[in-house]
Parts: C-alpha cells; structure tokens; sequence
C-alpha cells in the first residue's frame, strides 16, 4: 500500500533521492530500475531510502505527483504573464514544443509511467490520471473563454496534438514535430473561433 508524502519541507536527502530517481526513471524506464541503483547514485543508505520511502512504489508515486506540479507551476507562471485565453493556449503548446526540443528528451512521462502501469486503479496510473484530466479542464477553460464553439472538440484536437507530439518529438526530428505542432494549434484554435 503506498503511504501519503509525509508533510512539511522535504530533507535534502528526500529530495536528492527524488531527484536522482526521476531522472533514472525518465531515462532508462521505471520497472526495472532497483532501489540499490537509485541508493546508489543518490549517495544515500538504504535506510534513509526507507524512511522517506516506505517502498520503492511510494518513490515512484512521488516521481509523478513532483512532475505534475513542475506542469502546473509552469502554466501559472503563463496565467501571471497574460490573461488573453487564445495567448494562454499557444503559449501551453509553445511551452510543449520547447519541452520536446530540450536536451535528453525521451517522451512524456506520464505516458511513460501509464505504460509501465496498466492498471487504470495503480495510484500511480491514478496520479498519471489526475495530470491529464487537469490538462484537459485547463485547455477547455482556456478554449471556453476564446469563444470557440464547439469547445469539447477543439480541447480534445489539442489534447491529441499534445499527445501525437510528445511521442513524435521522441521519433522524430523535434524541431520539425514543434513547427507542426505550432501550426496545427493556431489552425485548431481559429478553426474552433471561426465556427462561432
């Protein structure tokens, strides 16, 4: 059973070992990844490990729940930078076309994690859950206030062009999945403006 974040400011040896464990996870895949790697490469014991984390499930847990509110700080930020929705909206997917194009890019990790956890009830696959359905409420509000007319629909076409472009900008050139990505979002949002 995977056990609440414990509350309060984090330790350094809590966050070093969050840390090192995303970026081992993003990298090389979740499953397959032990603990005495993670220990290892953190430069902490065992136990400290475990009393942070009382499994390594929990730390996989927190993997997600940490990227989910980097995401979320980041569209903050973009509410505090403009109030115009259709801004808002090309600035979300610009800020996608920068993280596909960044170095080490490896796809989205919460697909990644969703991949490695089918079942739809895994906290983990929960927490992957959560993300996406704040995702599309913020893209569907953002769509909503634009004045698009069929809001359901524009929301889920750029739901889909986030999707397709976080798997292409790992298959692909990535400059040119961001160029298409960029084009495609405007003509969505337009398209969906036009049809009022």
């Amino acid at each position: 059973m995977i056990s609440p974040q414990a509350s309060g400011t984090p330790s350094p040896a809590r966050a070093r070992l969050l840390e090192t464990a995303s970026a081992i996870f993003y990298a090389d895949g979740i499953r397959h990844v032990g603990v005495d790697r993670i220990v290892a490469e953190a430069q902490v014991t065992r136990a400290t490990f475990y009393r942070h984390f009382p499994s390594k499930e929990d730390l996989v847990l927190a993997h997600v729940e940490q990227r989910d509110q980097q995401i979320r700080a980041l569209v903050t930020e973009a509410f505090r930078a403009s109030t115009d929705p259709e801004a808002l909206l090309v600035m979300i997917m610009a800020g996608i076309g920068e993280e596909i194009c960044g170095p080490d890019f490896r796809g989205c990790p919460f697909i990644n994690a969703a991949a490695e956890y089918p079942d739809p009830e895994h906290p983990v696959r929960l927490a992957v859950q959560a993300h996406r359905t704040w995702f599309r409420q913020t893209v569907l509000n953002l769509v909503t206030a634009a004045g698009c007319s069929d809001s359901e629909h524009t929301t889920a076409a750029l739901v889909l062009l986030r999707d397709g472009a976080m798997a292409g900008g790992d298959l692909d050139d990535p400059a040119s999945v961001r160029e298409h990505l960029m084009r495609t979002a405007r003509s969505v949002i337009a398209d969906g403006r036009k049809a009022r």
